[in-house]
């Protein structure tokens, strides 16, 4: 029998070995192809609309951009540049870290958050920063918020939601799960001529230069998404924010203080003023000549608001024991959800920027239609600052009046009639008082003549008293006048 040569197993070895490392080379190959270098990128976000005006107005403090960061006018969003990194073409994947640094500083409370270091992968779905608080140590590449997969080659308005450590970092849990501003990660692209990169001969060519003809970039495997074409700049797009030109904010309060204020417990008056008006028949208040601004891409608006309302009741001697006034309105919305803020007088006391309440608009999109955007019936839930405003009339969580909001883009818009009605006309004051009793009542108010009786409880105003056990006028007196006048009477003398 023949013998096989023992060199041929070692010769199998190493042909083993040669195909193996061969293998890996192609695939190495293969994977280096695929993945195609990226430059000139931005990034564009906003962390949330509601933490920017919180830090620029609550927290009297301020944003800083550097390191190639920079931040849109009236405390918009940030754009982060020089975004460099890779796109696989055969997965779509693409990963970019951007250059830029985002401060936040607080004059009144005293926090520094720092962001730095973005990256945004697509494959995972993340956008992270590098973070500092308070001058402590650097935390890198924690994940601020999870990003929407594109569903094209266009990479913006992506919706992100921030995550809990954000919360943490910002400084409220209430962030952790919320939605972020969206996010965009484009290429911009130059609408000049770019300069020839050798000089030009003064000598004419003797015949044309050779024309090129356009690389066809439809195709989404060798185009890296967020890249423009000369297609996507022939035209300007339409302007989607911007400042407000003007406004009306249309709110009542609440139906049933409206009605108890000027009814024969309180025995008061309302009062409107500083371009606020009143509708006939004790209605809602109008506030208008608007300022603020909006973006209708981010669906995010501030709106502010001129005008006075003054409540006054309990009057004893020339002196008020329910005297409250609410100026300056502002309403923030951020995807359809927001807040209501007023300066707030009580008694002499005034507090400034307190939010009243919460809002929620029936859509979370933004529209304009002729240069106007018009919300109704936003829905306004009392917060707790509200309900000490209200000098415990009303619990935390309390269903306030719906507002309406109409706010023009342009000079030249129309804004519809304010419908107010008002007892006063324009630039003059509302004024109603009244002994009539108490009419229209709502959410737990007082019904009824002067005579009548208690229906529900007195809880709307704050009174643990039951009404069965009262059941005459003069007991609505003593519960709803004399208790609440003592209440109010208190805080002055405590103060």
């Amino acid at each position: 029998m023949p013998v096989r040569p023992r060199l041929s197993f070692a010769l199998a070895a190493a042909v083993a070995t040669a195909a193996a490392l061969g293998a890996t080379a192609l695939a190495t190959t293969s994977a280096s192809a695929a993945e195609v270098p990226l430059s000139g990128y931005e990034l564009t976000w906003g962390i949330k609309q509601s933490y920017r005006t919180y830090v620029s107005t609550y927290a009297q403090g301020s944003f800083t951009t550097t390191d190639g960061a920079s931040q849109a006018a009236s405390n918009g969003a940030f754009t982060f540049t020089d975004g460099t990194g890779t796109y696989d073409t055969t997965s779509h994947a693409l990963h970019l870290t951007f250059k830029g640094t985002v401060t936040a500083k607080s004059t009144l409370h005293g926090f520094v958050r720092e962001m730095s270091d973005f990256q945004y992968d697509s494959a995972a779905g993340t956008l992270t920063a590098d973070l500092v608080a308070d001058g402590g140590t650097k935390q890198q590449d924690v994940t601020l918020a999870t990003v929407a997969a594109p569903t094209s080659q266009d990479l913006t308005n992506l919706a992100t939601t921030l995550t809990a450590a954000a919360g943490t970092f910002l400084g409220s849990d209430t962030y952790a799960n919320a939605a972020g501003d969206p996010l965009s990660a484009v290429k911009p692209t130059s609408t000049t001529s770019p300069t020839p990169s050798t000089p030009i001969s003064p000598t004419p060519p003797t015949s044309p230069p050779a024309t090129t003809t356009p690389t066809n970039t439809s195709t989404p495997s060798t185009t890296p998404p967020g890249s423009a074409s000369p297609s996507d700049t022939a035209s300007e797009p339409a302007v989607t924010k911007g400042d407000i030109d003007d406004g009306i904010l249309t709110w009542g309060v609440k139906e049933s203080f409206r009605s108890y204020v000027v009814g024969s417990v309180a025995n008061g008056k309302i009062t409107t003023s500083a371009g606020a008006a009143q509708a006939t028949g004790n209605g809602a208040f109008t506030f208008t000549g608007a300022t603020g601004s909006y973006d209708t891409d981010a669906d995010t608006l501030s709106a502010a608001f001129e005008g006075t309302v003054n409540f006054k009741g309990h009057e004893d001697n020339g002196t008020y024991g329910l005297d409250l006034t609410f100026t300056d309105l502002k309403a923030t919305l951020d995807g359809g959800s927001g807040e209501l803020t007023a300066d707030v007088t009580s008694l002499g006391e005034k507090s400034d920027d307190v939010v009243l309440a919460d809002l929620k608009a029936p859509s979370s999109d933004l529209t304009a239609q002729n240069d106007v955007i018009t919300l109704d019936d936003v829905t306004a839930t009392l917060t707790t600052a509200g309900a000490k405003a209200f000098g415990g009339f009303y619990e935390t969580g309390a269903a306030l009046d719906p507002l309406d909001l109409t706010v023009a883009l342009t000079a030249d818009a129309d804004l519809p009639s304010d419908g107010s009605s008002s007892t006063a006309g324009t630039g003059g004051t509302s004024e109603s008082s009244g002994n009539s009793g108490t009419t229209g009542s709502t959410s737990g108010g007082v019904t009824g003549s002067t005579t009548g009786d208690v229906t529900g409880s007195l809880a709307s105003t704050g009174s643990e008293i039951p009404a069965a056990a009262l059941g005459t006028a003069a007991a609505v007196t003593v519960a709803a006048g004399a208790g609440v006048v003592f209440a109010l009477r208190r805080r002055r003398t405590e103060a």
